[in-house]
């Protein structure tokens, strides 16, 4: 699947600041692109299965409630650090074509840790 998904950027803020520049970037984006907020906490993702339309664009708003933590979508080249609890969001936004893509922690943050995933549907 590796080919099949195509990063398209990331951006990086903190506070007031963050809000603004994600409203923005939602206020420019096409009619297209769906938004979704992801929340990691206490070794799970909230929501931890996703659906989107496949072959639109996709913003996904990641904040973390707890420690720092990782947010990668196996089979692509995406794998962010998500700061700790008040410290930003991070925004990734990418492509999908049709299919499953499994995303997981990509930072050790604790006993659960194995068990953050979730997936992204994609029809």
């Amino acid at each position: 699947m590796k080919t099949m998904l195509r990063a398209i950027g990331v951006m990086v803020g903190g506070g007031a600041m963050a809000a603004t520049m994600a409203s923005r970037v939602a206020s420019a984006a096409d009619q297209d692109t769906q938004v979704v907020e992801i929340t990691a906490e206490r070794f799970s993702f909230t929501p931890s299965e996703i659906r989107v339309k496949a072959g639109s664009r996709v913003e996904i708003r990641l904040r973390s409630e707890d420690t720092a933590h990782g947010f990668r979508i196996k089979g692509t080249d995406i794998d962010v650090e998500l700061a700790k609890r008040g410290r930003g969001v991070k925004t990734i936004t990418f492509e999908p074509q049709t299919g499953r893509y499994t995303f997981e922690c990509s930072q050790l943050c604790g006993a659960g840790h194995e068990f953050m995933r979730g997936v992204i549907i994609a029809e």
